[in-house]
């Protein structure tokens, strides 16, 4: 036990310092851990978001925004990480789209009740599934709303090269969906989760869908 909560305490430090210190080192080490398919993996939360108006979670680099933006979505991105939200800007400009972004806390979100059609948020850590996130989710979505979680994937062939990456989400956490445990935090809140799937290639992305109840 001692053990895995020294690992935890180490990883979290180094996801740290990716997204914020070494944040411009961040698309090369998502592409590497990747296999270069990490771009391919986000995009697929494309067909699940409802409505135009969507809110992505940790925007990191900005790639999903822009994919939105092109498919007629009107996203808007947070991040917490001045670092990512720079990088986020400069692609945005120059890829010549208009998505705001704000810098804040997903645990205290700065938007009005029922403001977005969806919220996503791709291969995030454990704050997804913290109650205060969770409840504003719920609370900035309006009654058809739908937060969708590109939650982990895994490289299906067998090359030392997959194998070592499926080893990384392990150890990680990464191919954690909704962790045992955490699931009755998003029912309470009237967002019942599910569990998709979808094979790219030599991978399958797993997210987590999870439609509001009507009333809550």
């Amino acid at each position: 036990m001692k053990i895995r909560s020294v690992r935890r305490a180490f990883l979290r430090f180094a996801f740290h310092l990716l997204y914020h210190q070494l944040a411009f080192t961040y698309d090369a080490v998502a592409w590497l851990v990747s296999l270069g398919q990490w771009k391919t993996w986000g995009r697929t939360a494309l067909s699940r978001v409802r409505g135009r108006r969507v809110l992505e979670l940790g925007h990191g680099p900005g790639h999903l925004l822009i994919a939105l933006a092109r498919s007629g979505h009107s996203p808007i991105g947070i991040d917490l990480s001045p670092d990512m939200i720079r990088i986020a800007q400069r692609r945005i400009r120059r890829e010549q789209v208009k998505v705001p972004l704000v810098r804040c806390r997903v645990q205290a979100l700065p938007f009005r009740s029922s403001t977005f059609d969806s919220v996503v948020a791709t291969f995030p850590t454990e704050y997804i599934v913290e109650p205060s996130t969770v409840q504003e989710v719920q609370r900035v979505t309006n009654d058809q709303g739908r937060l969708v979680i590109v939650a982990g994937a895994q490289l299906t062939d067998r090359k030392p090269s997959a194998r070592f990456v499926d080893w990384l989400y392990r150890i990680t956490g990464q191919n954690e969906l909704v962790p045992g445990g955490h699931e009755s935090i998003f029912r309470q809140r009237g967002m019942p989760p599910r569990i998709e799937y979808e094979t790219i290639g030599a991978s399958t992305v797993a997210l987590v869908i999870a439609d509001k109840v009507q009333g809550r």
